[in-house]
């Protein structure tokens, strides 16, 4: 049946993706939805247990709940455990439908009323150099709305709707296209500061003045700011289209913090695994966006940062953390080290980290079970990283069989991904974001 599976259309490019809670906040190269429940549909039976061990955006712990699985989801990041949670929680839309408002009416006559005192407030609130990125990245009337709607959320007493909207406050300013920070392109990971940008009344916040005629250029380097207080009553009434009802029979999903090379389960307890791990090399910089948020929800810089080189994918490296490689990912990272010495290193990193996260997913699966992984190759010093090739050899010296690695082509103007719309041949990032592989790995009956 696998096999059978990994060789059908993988692609779901005419499929709405926006259904339930899925669109709630925006993340860069999200799979979509269809992907992870084409697997738990034919692979597991209603109440088996399905894993995301990077659960990033929350896309398959999401339909696993939706399909009456129980949905098992770990991340190191805390906005994605913060965003996976959200979308897993059902809600009373009907008692929350008018807290939004409540919340931006509220914030509004804080402003007004007490603004010295929150000015006085925003100087304390971070260490210097948390607070450098803030003046950097944000206007000063922005700040004092988005330290108003800050103060008014923790004061909200209900876990779940604080969560709820914490995370609307975060949508606001990560997102694909406007938000209300000065960056540009922050839903893609890759964020540019804007070269002109004006408040909502058309006044100059930040840069020169606009060109009366703009040519195109312009236009990409140029942004309108919304006011964060009428931004997250829109963006909040959006967001509770799409929360779940409450179901009496539904599991609970089991999320938490946690890395993937050391899961918090018991072995051989889980009957699917279905994830996306991240890029080598961090082609995709999820932290880089993440904390334009991250520090209006207490999060401080260097903590952040700290958290970063944590992640899979990363370019710091130690040498204690270097596992030996079998022979064919050997002989790709020692060509890459040829190149670059230091991208040898990193590509050693990521295929390490990988190993290490494969035997964890072996671990917990059960005998005769499966591990759908999606990748996508990186290309370093102009040499492809043969991602999925050297994954699936590392899964095989873990213990899996690996029947089939499917491929589907990526749908670039849904799915977000830092690159433009158009081919560059001499664009590194361009050069592996036009397709994936969907390997499956089979972790033999005992």
């Amino acid at each position: 049946m696998l096999v059978a599976l990994l060789s059908q259309d993988l692609d779901f490019h005419d499929q709405v993706s926006d259904y339930a809670s899925h669109n709630v906040h925006s993340f860069p190269a999200k799979f979509p939805p269809q992907l992870p429940r084409k697997f738990i549909c034919a692979l597991t039976n209603p109440g088996e247990s399905v894993l995301d061990p990077m659960m990033g955006s929350g896309t398959t712990v999401l339909e696993a709940l939706l399909a009456g699985r129980q949905a098992i989801g770990i991340d190191i990041d805390p906005l994605a455990v913060l965003m996976s949670k959200v979308k897993t929680t059902p809600a009373n839309t009907l008692q929350v439908a008018t807290l939004g408002d409540q919340i931006s009416h509220q914030a509004s006559l804080a402003v007004k009323e007490k603004r010295q005192m929150m000015e006085t407030e925003l100087q304390r609130r971070w260490d210097s150099k948390t607070k450098e990125f803030v003046d950097y990245w944000f206007a000063t009337e922005t700040q004092l709305e988005l330290q108003a709607l800050v103060e008014q959320i923790q004061r909200v007493t209900d876990a779940d709707w604080r969560s709820l909207l914490m995370l609307t406050l975060s949508s606001i300013i990560i997102t694909k296209s406007g938000g209300v920070s000065f960056a540009l392109d922050l839903g893609h990971t890759r964020p540019h500061k804007a070269r002109h940008v004006a408040n909502k009344d058309g006044e100059v916040v930040f840069g020169e003045s606009l060109p009366t005629s703009l040519t195109d250029r312009d236009k990409l380097l140029s942004k309108t700011i919304g006011s964060p207080l009428q931004e997250f009553g829109r963006r909040f009434r959006k967001n509770l289209n799409g929360l779940l009802e409450h179901r009496e029979d539904a599991n609970m999903p089991l999320l938490a913090f946690g890395d993937a090379q050391c899961l918090p389960i018991t072995d051989g307890t889980v009957s699917l695994i279905v994830t996306s791990p991240p890029y080598a090399s961090n082609a995709i910089d999820y932290m880089r966006a993440h904390k334009f948020s991250l520090v209006w929800l207490g999060h401080a810089l260097d903590d952040l940062s700290a958290k970063r080189r944590e992640y899979i994918g990363g370019e710091v490296v130690a040498d204690g953390s270097l596992e030996a490689l079998p022979p064919g990912t050997a002989e790709v990272v020692m060509q890459i080290g040829k190149l670059d010495r230091k991208k040898g290193r990193v590509l050693h990193r990521y295929y390490s980290e990988m190993t290490r996260a494969l035997r964890e997913m072996f671990r917990v699966l059960k005998p005769g079970k499966i591990a759908i992984v999606v990748v996508g190759t990186s290309v370093m010093r102009g040499r492809n990283t043969e991602t999925a090739t050297c994954l699936a050899e590392i899964g095989i010296s873990v213990g899996f069989d690996v029947p089939k690695i499917g491929v589907r082509s990526l749908d670039r103007d849904r799915r977000m991904l830092p690159a433009a719309a158009t081919l560059d041949v001499g664009s590194q990032i361009q050069q592996r974001m036009y397709e994936e592989y969907v390997i499956g790995f089979l972790k033999p009956e005992a």
